[in-house]
């Protein structure tokens, strides 16, 4: 199956960002001659490196950044980690891990910036392991103060709502537990969502990701209220990202300049703003000033 690659000319966004904005979200593929994909990967990605991400990212005006370690790389985080210890400690990492994950392997991630890892319940990406697995998983690097950041969709939330209760480590949802914008803000699955922030103070959401939920042209209009609405609610627990290089996408290929312009249609005043790009990342991922 081929995929899009990321768009060749992103504009230089309108919305200047504030001081030490965090992309909280993007990824790193490759390249492959020098970090092969995974052989059990459902899908392969255009090869994405870091020197293409850091200048992106130069572009846009962020100045630190969160890598997410995804499903075609697999359990090997060495694309991701060779990216944290080139980004002077202005990046971050989310690793995805193996039944042989080790106190030391945790350390060892540690030392280089990663600060959580990543449980994929999106049945058609990945293959969902027992609850026992993530227990166990979660158990393993709590002691070192990381997060989980759990993927699923809206629908699927109901089969795991206990277990993400359970766990004894800080969630982020990934873009926004993916709800289908068709059926509106008062559907039980977009609001089991807003019951899990709810109820589990130690949980966040990325608010990201407009243009994979979207029925819509850009700036993804029905999109944007749901987005808001988790903003106003939960102002202290959210986090943006851009989710460059947008793996999978077959609609279209997002502008990243255009996507950071729909932040203050999301954030609508430089207080929200500032808590969704500097504060609150800055909180959950230790940078420091």
């Amino acid at each position: 199956m081929s995929f899009l690659p990321v768009h060749p000319s992103p504009k230089k966004p309108d919305f200047i960002l504030p001081a030490k904005a965090c992309d909280a979200h993007c990824h790193v593929f490759g390249p492959a001659s020098q970090f092969p994909y995974a052989a059990e990967r459902k899908y392969t990605p255009h090869d994405a490196p870091k020197e293409q991400l850091f200048a992106l990212h130069k572009h846009l005006g962020f100045e630190r950044s969160v890598l997410v370690q995804a499903s075609c790389h697999g359990t090997d985080n060495s694309a991701m980690i060779d990216m944290l210890e080139a980004g002077e400690g202005r990046y971050r990492g989310v690793a995805v891990v193996g039944e042989d994950l080790s106190k030391a392997d945790v350390q060892r991630m540690h030392e280089a910036g990663v600060r959580g890892i990543r449980f994929n319940f999106v049945r058609r990406l990945v293959d969902i392991k027992p609850a026992a697995f993530y227990r166990r998983m979660a158990e393993l690097i709590a002691p070192f103060g990381w997060h989980i950041i759990v993927y699923f969709e809206s629908q699927e939330l109901e089969d795991i709502y206990s277990l993400l209760m359970d766990l004894p480590t800080p969630l982020a949802i990934d873009h926004m537990g993916r709800p289908d914008v068709s059926l509106g803000l008062s559907h039980p699955n977009f609001l089991r969502i807003c019951e899990l922030v709810e109820n589990r103070p130690d949980t966040w959401v990325k608010v990201g990701c407009l243009e994979r939920m979207t029925r819509r042209e850009p700036p993804y209009e029905d999109v944007i209220p749901f987005a808001r609405k988790v903003v106003e609610q939960f102002p202290e627990r959210v986090l943006w990202g851009t989710d460059w290089p947008h793996p999978n996408m077959k609609s279209h290929m997002p502008d990243d300049g255009a996507l950071v312009d729909t932040i203050p249609l999301i954030a609508t005043t430089d207080a929200l703003q500032q808590k969704l790009l500097v504060d609150n990342p800055a909180r959950l991922y230790g940078f420091e000033d």
